[in-house]
């Protein structure tokens, strides 16, 4: 029997496919032929040949210009210096891969120069180097532990509110740092305190409502005056215009950074590529998860996302068999549920109108103190209660229009932004309206702010101690009773929470300008809501049944955050165009100062040359240039994006001709076995009809008579 040589199919390596009975002259034409065959070969052949009819054509017609790189369909792996350098765990490859990217390294060391060698060595050290910093650094940043627990036993949805917390945390610490830079240290050194004595009628109640020595303390605007630094380009009016212009600029960049980043991951993620059910079992796993029970709940996680996307396709199913019938009921109902939510929402809104009159034309020195503070809170006592009660009955009422689970989440979602920029915006609306006459209105709506501030960090506390932990208590003490099982679980509400902390930074934006340090009062209170809500969810809540999806929301969180900057803008600019009647008597812009006063001054001080290039860049004729700036850059980001989008689509291709590859291989590999247990058959019964045959032969036998 002929020996059998090893086929080197390394991708299907079993025991029956170890052996095969080609010789290796025979093997290797096989080899040959399968690479010829191969649908990623014939493709690169059929694209090779329109290039070569491409390239013939041009030369007819005077040939590509010198340097033109044509790709010949294969896509440019870009420098070796670069690749060699990265880390071999930062490599996409298997582990084989990466000991074979080693040795080839090792090779290169020992064949290269010593300079090259000793500054590839300084190169792959230096990175080293700053990614343990990067760790290190990482390490430092607050509550990474707490994150960590919550990531292990509630998901990466729970921990991302945490971390968003923490971002508008470092946000309004940026923010206390420009309040300190520009408007209290020059304070300090050059204004007064002459009048920050606690006075005869000042009381405790004043802490609350914002009256008496808080109103003239460096709390509100009230408090700044222009003071000994009154130089014409440098003076507080000034100072404090520049410190709230760059609280407002530098959030604009921040907050679309992270807009801009978070919708190009989506786009990416979400519109060109299809998440379909192999990447939601095979790339599913959380790998940060720490104990068995977590590791249970996220196989629960990973199933109930499945079923969402079973019910998803069923739903897309169900809606493409609707009859016309039942369209309109369906449409008809919609329209019924979305005039139910606008009644609530003018409702809402009458209600905050409401409160705000009778906050302001009721006298609170005419009733008792207790009842003067619940006046004077009134507004955000209203305000607070509808933005807690309405976003649920908008789940409920999207859970009847028939919409898809993705759909009812957005919508709920949706509407529940309107509800809190729309309530904001028309109680600003109504505080402007009845504080126009008023003879420090800055100082008047900046109160309004801060009461907000207060009351919705007090609503937080409450919510925590008297809802959220009683209800724990009540299903620990008694699970089997009808309140505890009406009651049911509590669910962290991710959505619903990051809203809230939304809205928090939308009035501290808002009120910066009235009161230069809501951000520091800002800090304290997020940095007591990340305690409270830590309390809250590893004490009182349990793990949501369904996933949700953070990637696909935190943009829409961001978007609303710069809309909320956008009506702090809009707010200030309103401020700034309409003046008080009564003339501004208090803050920095006093005795008929006003903004285009102080800037006006300040320019007319200037030298000539700096007074004609400042006219220059506020004139039309600056105007062209810009626009064409802006059309450069905007082409060369266009050309960039379609340039990335033709490699993202060759890339696609290539990994969809690299399974036909496969299973091309897999269909050859399974022939190949047949033939061979085939030819096996026939060769064992050549040799069976071959081998002689051993008769038994019995000797004659003599029969004696």
């Amino acid at each position: 029997m002929e020996d059998r040589d090893t086929v080197t199919l390394m991708r299907l390596m079993s025991v029956d496919s170890i052996h095969s009975s080609l010789s290796s002259d025979s093997c290797e034409y096989y080899q040959t032929e399968i690479f010829d065959q191969l649908p990623s070969i014939q493709a690169s052949r059929h694209e090779q040949n329109r290039q070569g009819v491409l390239e013939a054509s041009e030369a007819n017609q005077g040939g590509p210009e010198p340097g033109e790189n044509i790709s010949h369909g294969h896509l440019s792996r870009g420098p070796k210096d670069k690749a060699s350098t990265r880390p071999l765990r930062n490599l996409v490859m298997c582990i084989q891969g990466k000991r074979d990217a080693r040795d080839r390294r090792k090779m290169q060391i020992s064949n290269i120069g010593f300079w090259d060698s000793w500054r590839r060595s300084q190169s792959i050290n230096r990175k080293r180097v700053m990614a343990q910093m990067g760790g290190a650094l990482k390490g430092l940043l607050p509550w990474q532990q707490t994150l960590r627990t919550i990531n292990g036993r509630f998901g990466v949805g729970v921990k991302a509110y945490f971390v968003f917390l923490r971002y508008l945390v470092f946000l309004n610490l940026l923010h206390c740092a420009l309040i300190s830079g520009f408007i209290l240290g020059p304070t300090a050194f050059y204004g007064s305190s002459a009048h920050l004595k606690y006075g005869g009628n000042d009381s405790v109640l004043d802490f609350f409502l914002g009256s008496g020595y808080l109103d003239r303390s460096p709390v509100f605007f009230g408090f700044y005056t222009p003071g000994s630094l009154n130089l014409p380009c440098l003076n507080t009016p000034l100072l404090y215009l520049a410190g709230i212009l760059s609280i407002l600029f530098l959030s604009l960049i921040m907050v679309v950074r992270r807009t801009v980043v978070g919708y190009k991951h989506t786009w990416i993620l979400g519109k060109r590529y299809s998440v379909n059910v192999s990447y939601k079992i095979f790339c599913g796993w959380d790998f940060s998860i720490q104990d068995r029970a977590s590791a249970t709940l996220k196989r629960s996680f990973i199933r109930n996302d499945l079923k969402l996307f079973l019910e998803e396709q069923s739903f897309s199913l169900r809606e493409a068999q609707r009859t016309l019938q039942q369209k309109a009921r369906l449409y008809l109902l919609r329209f019924i549920l979305n005039l139910l939510v606008l009644s609530l929402l003018g409702g809402a809104f009458y209600l905050i109108y409401f409160a705000t009159t009778t906050s302001q034309t009721k006298s609170t020195s005419e009733h008792h103190w207790m009842v003067s503070l619940v006046l004077q809170y009134l507004p955000p006592i209203t305000i607070t209660f509808v933005n807690l009660f309405l976003p649920h009955m908008f789940r409920k009422i999207s859970s009847f229009e028939d919409y898809s689970f993705t759909t009812q989440v957005n919508a709920t979602l949706v509407r529940s932004i309107f509800l809190k920029l729309a309530s904001l915006g028309i109680y600003l609306f109504f505080v402007f309206d009845q504080t126009k006459n008023h003879s420090c209105r800055e100082n008047k709506f900046g109160r309004e702010m801060y009461k907000l501030c207060n009351f919705n960090f007090l609503a937080t506390l409450c919510n925590a101690f008297l809802l959220s932990y009683p209800r724990k208590l009540l299903q620990e003490k008694y699970p089997s009773s009808l309140l505890a099982r009406l009651l049911g679980k509590q669910h962290f509400l991710i959505p619903f929470n990051v809203l809230d902390l939304v809205y928090s930074q939308t009035v501290s934006w808002v009120g910066v300008y009235y009161c230069p340090l809501l951000p520091l009062i800002g800090t304290v209170t997020l940095i007591a809501t990340y305690y409270i809500k830590k309390f809250t969810v590893l004490r009182c809540c349990v793990a949501e049944q369904r996933m949700f999806r953070g990637s696909s929301s935190s943009v829409l969180f961001h978007f609303m955050l710069l809309l909320g900057l956008l009506m702090a803008a809009v707010t200030l600019g309103f401020n700034f165009w309409i003046p008080n009647t009564n003339g501004s008597s208090c803050g920095p812009f006093r005795n008929g100062g006003s903004l285009f006063n102080v800037t006006g001054e300040c320019v007319a001080r200037l030298p000539s040359s700096a007074q004609t290039a400042l006219r220059y860049l506020s004139s039309e004729a600056f105007a062209l240039p810009l626009i064409l700036a802006e059309v450069i850059i905007l082409t060369s980001y266009v050309s960039r994006g379609r340039a990335n989008q033709k490699a993202i689509e060759r890339l696609k291709d290539m990994l969809v001709l690299s399974s036909s590859d496969k299973r091309f291989l897999v269909k050859q590999h399974a022939t190949m076995l047949r033939r061979q247990k085939n030819t096996g058959k026939v060769r064992a019964a050549a040799t069976t009809e071959d081998t002689p045959r051993n008769h038994l032969t019995v000797p004659p036998s003599t029969h004696t008579n």
